[in-house]
């Protein structure tokens, strides 16, 4: 079996963690909006794929859906169901069915192409984290037409904090007066960064992590159906510990890892993230200069959410807790937690909730992380 993408190898099935949540929702009285959020990586996009494709389903009233036998599944898993709308930044189009959906139904494969010309035209352009107020008028304007089977149009966007202020409000209108026989399916890594306008016009659903057992076993399982990663168990669970227990992510990491791209922005943001752990462990010791100029060039967010967990799991050791991310550092942190001015401790953690509010819009990043460095440093001195 060749590997050529996250795509094609990832689990069809829903995850056994978010089983529970397939199993509480009625297709059948679902209101016209619904947001899942959770941590980023646990498979809540792969969930979202299962749901739109089972509301489009078209089996008998009697059959579990998706039933992946009518003409309306077989539509969807081609990536070309006319009533399936996907609102998704360039970044993460490649995460759709054959990655070739578009908002635009009537050429689903127009984003793919322009895609794939623009990397032809410059290899260094970068892929667009937004999603454009253009593409969100695009898919509303459409709205008010009739679906195209005379059944149920689903709209998925994702991740539903990536909308720009303008595209969120084009959102809201439609979300106010929803077309009949249309249903928003909303993710969100970050609950708290969605507007609470479209918060309160949507029915929450909230995805769970799961435990580190059941997230290694699936991984475990997901690993062994693909000899060609030749993983050993022990960075399995290096990388899920470094991901912050989000088995979806980690298989992705897995994968780039075996394509030996380490200019892939998550091969760059895992590379990081181990340096920064890293650097922490030496506590008063860190080389917050040299760690900062060595992270830079990583997703800011990912730092900043790797550094998050460190401390928080350094709160928990300070006061007789236990590390609820990185459990192989507890040694570590346990020296560490002798040595800290939990005054200080809590500063910095007021200080990184601050700047993952504009985590996405970052000003001179290298500059931004030698600051939370050094505050790091001094959590340890008098």
């Amino acid at each position: 079996m060749s590997i050529t993408s996250f795509d094609q190898i990832q689990s069809k099935t829903i995850a056994p963690w978010l089983e529970p949540i397939w199993n509480a929702i009625d297709l059948g009285s679902l209101p016209n909006a619904v947001l899942i959020h959770g941590q980023s990586g646990i498979g809540k996009f792969q969930f979202s794929i299962e749901l739109a494709k089972a509301l489009l389903c078209e089996g008998s009233s009697n059959q579990a859906k998706p039933c992946n036998h009518c003409e309306a599944c077989h539509w969807f898993s081609s990536g070309n169901h006319p009533d399936f709308i996907a609102l998704v930044p360039e970044t993460h189009r490649k995460l759709l069915p054959h990655g070739d959906l578009d908002v635009d139904t009537d050429s689903p494969k127009k984003a793919k192409k322009n895609l794939d010309d623009s990397d032809a035209d410059s290899g260094d352009k970068k892929e667009k984290k937004n999603i454009s107020i253009e593409e969100t008028r695009s898919a509303i304007e459409g709205l008010s037409i009739g679906s195209h089977r005379g059944g149920n149009r689903v709209i998925l966007i994702y991740p539903l904090e990536m909308l720009r202020s303008d595209a969120a409000n084009t959102l809201l209108k439609s979300l106010e007066e929803p077309p009949s026989n249309t249903i928003f399916i909303l993710l969100a890594d970050r609950l708290d960064r969605v507007l609470p306008t479209i918060r309160s016009r949507c029915r929450l659903i909230a995805a769970p992590r799961p435990d580190r057992q059941t997230g290694l076993q699936w991984l475990e399982e997901q690993v062994k159906a693909i000899p060609e990663l030749k993983t050993k168990s022990a960075d399995v669970e290096s990388i899920y510990d470094e991901q912050g227990g989000a088995p979806y992510a980690v298989l992705e990491s897995l994968i780039a890892r075996h394509h030996q791209d380490d200019k892939d922005e998550l091969s760059i943001s895992i590379a990081a993230s181990r340096h920064l752990l890293q650097s922490l462990a030496q506590g008063s010791n860190i080389q917050w200069l040299d760690a900062a100029e060595k992270i830079q060039k990583a997703k800011y967010s990912v730092i900043l959410a790797t550094m998050q967990r460190w401390i928080s799991d350094l709160q928990s050791v300070t006061q007789s807790g236990y590390p609820r991310f990185y459990p192989k550092h507890e040694a570590q942190m346990r020296t560490l937690a002798a040595q800290i001015r939990l005054p200080k401790l809590l500063r910095l953690w007021k200080a990184l909730t601050l700047a993952r509010r504009h985590e996405n819009h970052p000003l001179a990043t290298r500059i931004q992380l030698e600051a939370l460095l050094s505050q790091y440093q001094q959590v340890f001195e008098d």
